[in-house]
């Protein structure tokens, strides 16, 4: 939970700046300086002491709620980096063939990438996720398995012991997975122990994984293990990750796309 002590010393702005940004999942500055009716430059201030103090952490335009324990809500992550999202999605649609069968698990970049599957043809999507589930429903030329397990009220995501046995019923072609967390030193992070297993799962029985994620999940924290960049084929990402991290990759033969070095 948000260190309560460090809010004391807030003030009443700033508090409910903290405020929203907990309710909503984000906040930005034009919108908070017409709010309180003071500059941008005055906002920034105050969300730079914020983030100073780990209360909130700094994105393009605002701040995000931040606590390294508990994700965001579903409807804040889905506005995040869209821009970002959907290039991405549209970037690790092309690495995927026809007639190929292929995992997608849970995440927002996940289902962009899910949306830009739909022209393709003869292709099984197995996935723990509702909302790919109804994205690629319609599709003619896809056949789509969801996977038995725990519905996720927040996202749709399908997890739990029943879903790892699903999963591991299969051998496919492609995983599309995602992550909330990325480190310098390879390590792949998430918040649900039970999402968790599910996506190791289906690393396991996948012959080659596609991580999409955006830049912005090397300025996060989450506390469980995923794994290590080893255990990838492809990242897909909008911006150049850290030094080593890219050193990381070049030594396991991870293959680096960056859609805004197209």
């Amino acid at each position: 939970m948000p260190n309560t002590s460090k809010a004391s010393n807030l003030n009443d702005r700033q508090k409910n700046i903290l405020d929203h940004a907990r309710s909503h999942g984000e906040v930005e500055v034009e919108a908070l300086a017409d709010t309180f009716n003071v500059t941008p430059q005055t906002i920034r201030r105050d969300l730079n002491l914020l983030c100073d103090l780990r209360l909130l952490q700094r994105v393009h335009g605002g701040a995000i709620a931040h606590d390294g324990v508990s994700n965001l809500g579903y409807e804040a992550r889905s506005r995040l980096a869209i821009e970002e999202k959907q290039s991405i999605g549209e970037r690790a649609a092309t690495l995927i063939p026809d007639d190929c069968s292929l995992f997608v698990n849970i995440g927002t970049t996940t289902e962009q990438v899910a949306k830009h599957l739909i022209s393709h043809i003869g292709m099984l999507v197995i996935t723990n996720n509702i909302n790919v589930v109804n994205t690629l429903r319609h599709s003619e030329t896809i056949e789509v398995m969801t996977a038995g397990g725990l519905v996720r009220r927040e996202d749709g995501g399908i997890v739990g012991d029943a879903t790892v046995d699903f999963i591991r019923q299969f051998k496919v072609d492609f995983a599309i997975i995602g992550a909330s967390a990325l480190e310098e030193d390879g390590t792949i992070l998430d918040y649900d122990p039970r999402e968790v297993r599910v996506a190791q799962a289906i690393i396991e029985n996948a012959r080659s994984v596609i991580l999409v994620a955006d830049a912005m999940k090397f300025e996060r924290n989450a506390p469980v293990r995923i794994g290590n960049i080893e255990l990838i084929d492809y990242l897909v990402t909008d911006a150049r990750p850290p030094r080593t991290f890219c050193e990381l990759c070049q030594k396991h033969d991870v293959e680096l796309i960056i859609t805004s070095e197209r």
